[in-house]
């Protein structure tokens, strides 16, 4: 007799495939986070702006990005999971392809917050997607991958802008990214199963009003701290390093610097491994470790002045922030209980409020201290190591 209910459907479906689809998607999505941090000098150059207003562009897409975060966990519930993901990056296509297509500066910033907007409708409900979907012994580990996509989104956004821009102009980037979604949104039609509405009845207002609910807790609140500065460090430290060895001390050409940044993804294997690291020594712990590789790392880079120690130091800290990432996201997730999914929304909000302040904090510290912004950097992450020592687990 053939069975065909839910549990049935659910046990059929390929966990896998879903998973590197996921996995893709984050990464595409996120790279438009980090495609105008290698533009920066082109910007100022052809807008006749200065390096903090050029740093306005990223900054912008992560404050639309953050915000987005808060609202689409609710219309998720409300619609269905896959349908906001599908429209959202419908969405983010279009706006894409706009940018491609604009030359005056003022447009181009307006066009990247609404574009951050669009591009938030991925991360917190595919995070509720895997949770809501997937089956309890692989959730983590999902997530580790998605994970992943989103960090190496920081490196392969920034080496295939810098590359693109050398050769075609800085306009081609955007267009190509515009079809690389709109090729994403046909995979994600076909490959991933559709999930049930969750609550169609759902007042939006008073789902949002569960937030003062969640950023009373204590435990949370340490954990957003944690999150606010990790991505953040992320973003500083290759902003840093850039400025660093292309100056006349390393004289690295743009060419060298790619492939330094390149480098840098071997330190994302890390991340799909968080899960079987937290089962072993503590969901804490594994972030404690992570968090502590990362500000050693970035201390190393301050002392050190030779090119290949400082790479790798650059991708142990890579490492750090690729193991600290899923475990904070499965902390906050055990932490927020009843509250879970709303807690998933705010702390995606404030993981990409950091990155928002994360370039005018690097210009500010390079005209302060460029010899010392590796240091100062580390001491700010090491609030986050304080923060994690005050949550109680329970």
């Amino acid at each position: 007799m053939k069975i065909n209910n839910k549990n049935s459907t659910l046990a059929e479906v390929n966990y896998s495939k879903m998973t590197i689809l996921l996995c893709w998607t984050g990464m595409v999505i996120m790279c438009s986070l980090y495609l105008t941090i290698p533009l920066s000098s082109t910007f100022i150059t052809q807008f006749n702006i200065n390096s903090a207003q050029a740093g306005l562009t990223g900054s912008l897409f992560s404050l639309g990005f953050a915000i987005g975060c808060l609202f689409y966990g609710a219309l998720a519930d409300k619609y269905g999971r896959k349908k906001v993901m599908t429209i959202g990056l419908c969405a983010l296509a279009l706006i894409t392809m706009l940018i491609g297509y604009t030359h005056h500066f003022v447009i181009l910033l307006l066009l990247r917050s609404v574009q951050g907007l669009a591009a938030a409708s991925f991360s917190p409900v595919a995070l509720a997607y895997v949770v809501a979907i997937f089956p309890n012994h692989r959730k983590v580990t999902t997530i580790g991958f998605i994970s992943t996509g989103f960090l190496i989104a920081g490196i392969l956004g920034q080496v295939i802008s810098s590359w693109i821009s050398t050769y075609y102009g800085w306009n081609l980037i955007f267009i190509l990214f515009g079809v690389l979604y709109i090729l994403t949104i046909l995979w994600l039609k076909i490959g991933l199963t559709q999930d049930s509405i969750q609550q169609p009845d759902l007042n939006i207002w008073s789902y949002l009003k569960q937030l003062t609910i969640v950023i009373r807790q204590r435990n949370l609140i340490f954990t957003y701290i944690i999150a606010f500065l990790l991505l953040f460090s992320f973003i500083v430290m290759y902003i840093l390093l850039g400025n660093n060895l292309q100056s006349d001390v390393f004289g690295v050409t743009p060419l060298q610097m790619l492939w330094i940044r390149m480098i840098g993804i071997l330190g994302m294997i890390c991340s799909p491994f968080s899960g079987t690291i937290s089962r072993k020594i503590g969901v804490r712990n594994t972030l404690l470790l992570g968090l502590g590789l990362g500000i050693i790392s970035l201390l190393m880079m301050g002392w050190l002045h030779h090119l290949v120690l400082i790479v790798i130091c650059s991708v142990i800290f890579v490492a750090g922030i690729a193991i600290a990432v899923p475990s904070l996201v499965a902390l906050v997730g055990q932490l927020g209980g009843s509250y879970r999914g709303i807690a998933v929304s705010v702390y995606t909000f404030f993981l990409f409020a950091g990155t928002s302040v994360a370039p005018i904090w690097s210009v500010y510290i390079l005209s302060l201290h460029p010899t010392q912004s590796f240091i100062y950097s580390a001491l700010v992450l090491t609030v986050a190591v304080i923060a994690s020592l005050c949550i109680r687990i329970k």
